[in-house]
């Protein structure tokens, strides 16, 4: 059975050929050129690129680009689970069902995640787990579909700005909320959609009450605790060190946000993915 999942999901090359996953590749445009997310353009050149100013934009995948790994698939005669960053921010998902229509291979199936970066990235790491054990594409997805609901992402956020830059809130409010010094704190929703999940002023409270609300949630222990972070680990790192603090054991891997999600989201967000308890 191959795994195959999009660029959204935030895995590292390593980790792409350590759990022998295929990564389907957004689209990046920056500077009147597209690239894709994380090959032809590396995270770290999108950041440089974008804090000296450069506006960056996504697009989503071609149905091409799944199509030449389902039909790989078809003719080794496996089956495939393709993982989709949520329907709720993305349209990438459409692609891939195109894609396996054009296919015409039963042994495709497409997820869509309802999340996006760790949240993803921990529904990829369980089904590489359970395929490991043996399990077959379809015993694969019927789990993954009971899991999705229970996994959880809250993240902080230093600035409105780049929310506005890609239409996910009007620009009117971000500037708002930059001239208030207001630190949002965001949560994905249980039909995959970012939500607003508290406000304060000031990246220190941010952070307590982030780490506070995630202490209070029941987590299942049986799954890691993904801390993620865009550009600069500092604020992912204070709000590891609080979490700890409440008894809270989270992963030593921190996951950087990549070129699929940084340019709706800008510098210096922090946050966790995790699996609520049944």
């Amino acid at each position: 059975m191959r795994i195959i999942t999009d660029s959204a999901a935030d895995l590292t090359d390593e980790e792409l050929r350590k759990w022998g996953v295929e990564c389907v590749r957004t689209q990046v445009v920056i500077g009147g050129e597209s690239y894709a997310a994380g090959q032809e353009l590396t995270t770290e050149d999108l950041w440089k690129r974008m804090l000296a100013g450069e506006v960056a934009k996504t697009s989503q995948p071609a149905p091409g680009a799944f199509l030449e790994a389902f039909q790989a698939a078809k003719e080794a005669g496996e089956e495939a689970l393709c993982f989709c960053v949520s329907s709720g921010v993305s349209g990438t998902i459409q692609s891939a069902h195109l894609a396996a229509a054009m296919c015409e291979w039963d042994g495709i199936h497409v997820m869509d995640t309802l999340n996006g970066t760790a949240g993803q990235k921990l529904l990829v790491m369980q089904a590489c787990r359970l395929r490991d054990e043996g399990l077959s594409a379809a015993e694969v997805a019927a789990e993954m579909e009971k899991l999705r609901g229970r996994v959880r992402l809250l993240a902080g956020i230093e600035t409105l700005e780049y929310l506005a830059r890609s239409g996910r809130i009007p620009k009117a409010l971000a500037s708002l909320g930059t001239l208030a010094k207001l630190n949002p704190l965001l949560e994905v929703s249980p039909d995959g959609r970012l939500v607003l999940g508290g406000k304060t002023f000031g990246t220190h409270r941010a952070v307590n009450s982030l780490a506070r609300r995630i202490a209070e949630m029941r987590i299942d222990p049986a799954y890691p605790v993904l801390p993620l972070y865009s550009c600069d680990p500092v604020n992912c790192a204070a709000l590891v060190k609080k979490l700890e603090e409440k008894g809270v054991k989270v992963s030593g891997e921190y996951c950087a946000i990549g070129a699929s999600i940084a340019p709706h989201i800008g510098p210096y967000a922090y946050g966790a993915a995790f699996v609520a308890a049944e």
